[in-house]
């Protein structure tokens, strides 16, 4: 085995999950397709990102699916998006309208700040040192 290749990501809605993960995060959408049955393959990743490295977006599709939309890490930061300017992205998502839920910080292992996708999942952006 050489890498993990996806990361589910139940969300509420494609569309709106994709403008988020597309505009406001700068991902590209990598793959979007139909599968026949209300469903689609949705694949996001960061430019740059090594090819098969990415989330699959899935649509929740019952109640206990929709109930584990925003807190699939039970509130943790359970998201690590890397950065080689901490300083541009964060000003450029902080302009997208990205939730950060603190200051950017300075920790021994890089410069930090968590932040919200659209349905409360946290991540970090991180500029490892």
């Amino acid at each position: 085995m050489s890498f993990i290749a996806l990361v589910s990501l139940v969300v509420r809605d494609y569309d709106e999950a994709i403008a988020f993960y597309r505009d406001a995060l700068g991902f590209d959408l990598v793959e979007d397709t139909d599968r026949g049955d209300s469903s689609r393959w949705v694949v996001v990743r960061p430019p740059g990102a090594p090819a098969g490295t990415g989330l699959l977006l899935a649509r929740a599709k019952n109640a206990s699916e929709r109930a584990s939309v925003g807190a699939q890490t039970g509130g943790r930061v359970g998201f690590f998006l890397h950065t080689d300017d901490f300083a541009r992205d964060h000003a450029r998502m902080t302009a997208a309208g990205v939730r950060f839920l603190e200051e950017p910080r300075y920790e021994p292992y890089g410069t930090v700040a968590v932040f919200e996708d659209l349905y409360g999942n946290k991540w970090d952006l991180l500029e490892p040192q």
